[in-house]
């Protein structure tokens, strides 16, 4: 299928890959934003000044659409906005970067969502694949659009993706021959309304597989074990630390093993990982898993794992200033990220949380605080919000400060030795950054900066 005329929604680095990808093809676009502040000459330098893209601004009007046989728009809009309606009601395909990029793909695709997890894990795999063979590639929510590299794969290429339920909502082919399902717990609430349509968004991850393909689950994540017979298609494959699968990656006396059609595999030894947290042995065996089930060699998924030291932002060891060790956990944009995080330390700590709110549920991250969280310091516009919930659980030892250096600087004035310092916000980052990177950046020069 070629595309003459389509519109890109979306200024920013997804739409941006997009409607490169598109003008390499040889299709006329319009980069469309409803933001009317931005400046139209910024966006045609990021396309080059080509001749065939143009920049509509503000709304979206009849003219526009005139002639329109696609329109891709970028996972940070919701598909309930007025202009998407406007678009359905003039019958044009709508599609998400990913679709757009699957389209001109002609590689092996290894797709990975979840709640968390997502970005350790396909980086992990990612590495397992830079190992094997050149001809690779690591993309998606993880930061790099694949509309930049789609068009360049072939038969060979091997990818790594890491998909959001943003991304989701927005395919109709795309079928990737490896699909993971890390866990399921609720996140995004305030775009998908319910857990139960967040769910759905995650679980199309395999609608277009077949029964050549796989899809690899969390057997001890209750939700996605529950939801596991709700996937038709390709072959289920579950990984476990609690018990030993017929089909897939379980762990027996601290080591790692892989079952595939009967035949059971010594993989590697649990206590050789590098990274924190039971929860980065789910992500281990969630790797491991795709590895295998993609035909990369064990010792090469052996040497990777015994080798990788995690991913920036991620429980990332930052400092020790006066016997106190500091982490960044900006990534914990949830409670049940910021759960895993909290459990991860060893010894008390002094918490840093809040952020923006994405309607999120903050009583099991309190419940994990006796005993483990020696004071909550809180910022952001969540701030009220979670202090509420902690007074309802009888959790007092609660400081609230107006920025992110004032709760490192208060953190560094009250810690004892042996104590640790944790940013994992359990909120999204929009409140007071740009971004989640920007916020665990900033907390590492802050940190950094302090007197030792």
């Amino acid at each position: 299928m070629e595309f003459r005329k389509v519109i890109v929604a979306g200024a920013g680095k997804s739409g941006i890959a997009a409607a490169g990808l598109l003008v390499r093809n040889g299709a006329t676009v319009v980069i469309y934003d409803q933001n009317e502040k931005l400046n139209p000459e910024e966006i045609m330098e990021s396309v080059s000044h080509s001749s065939l893209v143009s920049v509509k601004l503000g709304e979206l009007t009849d003219d526009v659409l005139e002639g329109v046989d696609l329109f891709v728009i970028s996972p940070g809009i919701p598909l309930e906005v007025p202009f998407v309606e406007k678009v359905r009601e003039k019958n044009i395909p709508i599609w998400g970067e990913i679709e757009l990029a699957d389209h001109y793909n002609k590689g092996v695709i290894a797709a990975i969502t979840g709640t968390n997890g997502k970005t350790t894990t396909t980086t992990l795999v990612g590495e397992i694949f830079k190992n094997y063979q050149k001809d690779f590639l690591v993309v998606g929510n993880i930061g790099l659009p694949f509309t930049r590299f789609a068009d360049s794969t072939t038969e060979d290429t091997i990818v790594a993706a890491e998909i959001s339920s943003f991304q989701l909502e927005t395919i109709h082919g795309f079928k990737p021959h490896v699909s993971a399902i890390l866990n399921l717990t609720p996140d995004h609430l305030n775009r998908h309304h319910t857990f139960e349509n967040y769910i759905k968004a995650k679980l199309r991850i395999a609608e277009n597989q077949t029964e050549d393909d796989f899809i690899i689950l969390n057997y001890d994540d209750p939700e996605t074990r529950s939801r596991a017979s709700e996937i038709n298609g390709p072959k289920r494959v579950f990984f476990s630390h609690e018990k030993e699968q017929e089909e897939g990656a379980f762990v027996r006396d601290g080591r790692i093993y892989v079952k595939r059609d009967g035949v059971e595999n010594y993989i590697l030894d649990v206590s050789g990982i590098k990274i924190l947290g039971q929860h980065n042995l789910e992500n281990v065996l969630a790797a491991v898993a795709i590895a295998a089930y993609m035909d990369i060699p064990i010792d090469v998924i052996r040497d990777t794992v015994y080798s990788f030291s995690g991913v920036e932002h991620r429980i990332e060891f930052v400092r020790e200033v006066r016997d106190v060790r500091y982490f960044n956990d900006s990534k914990g944009t949830n409670p049940d990220a910021a759960i895993k995080a909290v459990l991860a330390m060893k010894g008390t700590t002094l918490l840093i949380g809040g952020g923006y709110d994405k309607d999120s549920d903050y009583d099991a991250w309190v419940e994990c605080f006796p005993g483990r969280i020696r004071v909550l310091v809180l910022m952001g516009e969540t701030a009220d919000k979670i202090e509420k919930c902690c007074k309802a659980h009888g959790f007092n030892e609660i400081v609230k400060v107006d920025s992110l250096e004032s709760a490192v600087i208060y953190c560094y004035e009250h810690a004892k030795p042996g104590d640790n310092v944790l940013l994992s916000p359990a909120c999204a980052s929009w409140d007071m950054f740009k971004s989640y990177e920007e916020r665990g950046t900033l907390f590492k020069v802050y940190v950094n900066g302090l007197e030792d």
